[in-house]
């Protein structure tokens, strides 16, 4: 598909000054599974998509825990992720054992960034094709950041990547604005919406979705999924009371429009 003669070293610039492999591995955390975060001034909140290869099989783990203040998600290759998640894990240990005091998400981020642009200079490596949302809180307050696999980092108020991503995005940039302020449950419940925009129609379970958080005095966990079914719960009662409603008003917002085709009313997903 995207095969030419600039694509077979990742070191081999093209004329047009791109580096194919770098992009590859970008569109590798494109077909991985959804993952997304948001943040507040005293929470993070990280979401992911479970989803497993087949019915027989589990899925694979997609958040993971790096110290009591920083945790990731990932979208791409899952084992990537994993390695770029102990290597963090062992950098904070270090930290922590020479300094006694946490490591700053911050520079931990600019680490792990470091480590990935290695991979895009060596002709021996190849760029790690995974995608990492790093959720964390220091004494400069909480932060979010993406690092690609070109070695570049971001930050973000909220953000998602993997399939479908787009979907949650679109949610995440009308609701932005009133993250900062939100509090903690708020931000799970953006979380989990931002989540179900993803699926494309699938039922929002507790099975097909997980949600860690951190924040002041509370050390970065994962939620249960009894938990996380109990807000779902709740969303779907909202959803209810407010059905009837809505559906009223796009009757009688389709009446003058009868004349219009049958599929000009839907939104193509930009995947």
């Amino acid at each position: 598909m995207f095969r030419n003669q600039y694509d077979t070293d990742v070191t081999t610039w093209s004329p047009a000054g791109r580096l194919f492999q770098v992009e590859y591995a970008m569109e590798a955390v494109k077909q991985g599974s959804a993952a997304i975060g948001l943040r507040s001034k005293t929470h993070i909140v990280l979401g992911c998509v479970n989803k497993a290869n087949s019915e027989l099989s589990s899925h694979q783990k997609k958040i993971f825990k790096v110290d009591d203040h920083i945790g990731v998600a990932i979208a791409g290759l899952t084992a990537d992720g994993r390695v770029l998640s102990r290597y963090m894990r062992n950098e904070c240990i270090n930290y922590s054992f020479t300094y006694e005091s946490p490591l700053p998400v911050g520079r931990l981020v600019v680490q792990l960034a470091d480590k990935a642009q290695v991979c895009t200079q060596r002709s021996w490596k190849r760029p790690y094709g995974v995608g990492l949302l790093v959720a964390g809180l220091d004494e400069s307050g909480a932060h979010l950041y993406y690092n690609c696999p070109s070695g570049n980092y971001f930050e973000y108020q909220a953000f998602a990547i993997g399939s479908r991503s787009q979907a949650a995005k679109t949610y995440l940039e009308r609701k932005f604005e009133n993250f900062t302020d939100a509090s903690r449950d708020d931000l799970v419940k953006d979380a989990l919406m931002a989540i179900r925009e993803t699926l494309q129609g699938e039922t929002l379970k507790s099975s097909v979705c997980t949600i860690a958080v951190v924040g002041v005095g509370e050390p970065f966990h994962i939620l249960d999924q009894g938990t996380v079914q109990q807000m779902i719960d709740a969303f779907e009662i909202v959803g209810e009371q407010e059905g009837p409603d809505a559906a009223a008003g796009q009757e009688a917002s389709a009446e003058p429009e009868q004349g219009a085709g049958a599929g000009e009313g839907v939104a193509p997903m930009d995947i």
